[in-house]
């Protein structure tokens, strides 16, 4: 997953670095309650989960909710697509932070794009560990005022070791099942509500295979998924921008842990780390708005990488992360800059300041995790009144993954996580 990753990261560093100041794609933001039905022979009939989602379309790389990937070929009608999209195992709350089943799988897709309204999919695709599936999609979108709506209906084919794996629970039960096809028909829908504030949602329904449902741990035939939430996107009522005022920008960062919390931080109680573990990150942004609700507030994509050094309680670990980050700027009386960022964060093996909070509290920690960034800055070139330091920004920050409370299956289920108080030099370009 670790190569996954910083594949996607390269490629879209590099698409990025290519085109500055390019004109304004299709973005968004969203939270959103997923709430579905529990398939397996349990006391809870339903499970829910905060999920946060991002959206981007690209030229070379998208977002879509749950599901990211790039483009390997691009044609007028079709197009072929590396794809990698999280699936929610839906099992009982108390059981989620010790199986952490919820996973992201990995492979390809080809769209064909038969009108303006219409487009189907094949993907093949498997989890981390190769068991394999494919998908059989086909998908509307229709338009009424504020209202947009986009129906699908598929065909997912399970290979006998996924179907095992999923539905018959093999290793807990030792139960083999055979392959199988089930189906869903999903309707998501958006509206508009005001500039870029949307409501977003989707309600989906899946039949089991045979298979599946005769397993001797399954007890519905039907399962229900549902999503609710709001969202921030384009302002549907006003033209794509052509060519947006903020260009990329590069971010150099090293940082120190603390056991403290975020808000223990803001408020300057921050304890120092006995072990003194360190950071050091590099992050790219590029543009996508240079403003939100008519007001400048510049959003960014952002994608980084974190190198954690050594030290005498944990190895070198590398922790990979995307998300959108917001600057809001105050002209007095030179330019500083209010930032907030929200997005994902996977590491290659948990650090010893998050790893140390989780046993304290009895978690299994989770590699994957929700990240935030808080920051502050200041324009050099304003402050010692050289055009060639315009572009320069020094900077604090503080870096921070958790789990939105328990309230989020895929990240594992956890209450805390990890802090890092930073200082940055920021490039734009």
């Amino acid at each position: 997953m670790r190569l996954i990753v910083s594949l996607i990261v390269l490629s879209f560093s590099i698409n990025a670095i290519a085109k500055p100041n390019s004109e304004e794609k299709p973005w968004g933001l969203g939270l959103l309650v997923r709430s579905a039905s529990i398939p397996f022979d349990a006391e809870d009939d339903k499970v829910n989960s905060i999920v946060p989602m991002m959206f981007y379309e690209g030229d070379t790389f998208f977002l879509r909710g749950i599901e990211g990937g790039g483009h390997l070929l691009k044609k007028a009608d079709w197009e072929l697509n590396a794809l990698g999209r999280l699936r929610f195992v839906d099992i009982p709350t108390e059981y989620q932070n010790e199986t952490q089943a919820d996973t992201f799988d990995f492979g390809f897709q080809w769209r064909k794009n038969t009108s303006d309204s219409h487009h189907f999919d094949v993907e093949i695709l498997s989890d981390l560990d190769g068991k394999p599936y494919a998908n059989f999609i086909s998908s509307w979108y229709f338009q009424n005022d504020s209202w947009e709506f986009m129906p699908k209906i598929s065909a997912r084919y399970k290979s006998a070791e996924f179907n095992s794996y999923y539905y018959a629970l093999n290793e807990l039960t030792d139960e083999r099942i055979g392959a199988g096809i089930d189906v869903n028909a999903t309707i998501e829908s958006r509206y508009h509500v005001i500039s870029n504030l949307y409501f977003i949602g989707s309600l989906g329904l899946t039949g089991l295979d045979n298979n599946a449902y005769q397993s001797a741990i399954v007890d519905k035939r039907w399962q229900s998924e549902a999503y609710l939430g709001i969202a921030f996107f384009n302002d549907k009522t006003k033209s794509r921008k052509s060519s947006l005022s903020n260009g990329s920008y590069l971010r150099v960062a090293h940082g120190w842990a603390t056991p403290s919390n975020i808000g223990e931080i803001l408020a300057g109680d921050t304890e120092k780390d006995e072990f003194n573990n360190q950071l050091t990150s590099v992050f790219y942004g590029v543009p996508l708005t240079d403003e939100l609700f008519s007001l400048p507030i510049e959003l960014y994509l952002i994608t980084g990488l974190a190198w954690h050094w050594r030290s005498d309680v944990q190895d070198s670990e590398q922790e990979y992360q995307l998300g959108i980050k917001a600057y809001y700027t105050i002209h007095w009386p030179v330019r500083w800059r209010l930032g907030f960022a929200e997005g994902i964060s996977y590491i290659s093996d948990v650090t010893y300041i998050e790893r140390t909070e989780m046993e304290e509290k009895g978690y299994s920690p989770s590699k994957l995790m929700n990240a935030i960034d808080f920051s502050i800055d200041i324009n050099l070139g304003d402050i010692f009144n050289v055009n060639a330091l315009k572009g320069t920004w020094l900077g604090y920050g503080i870096h921070h993954r958790s789990s939105i409370f328990e309230s989020a299956s895929q990240f594992g289920r956890i209450k805390g996580g990890s802090n890092y108080n930073t200082v940055y030099l920021q490039f734009d370009f």
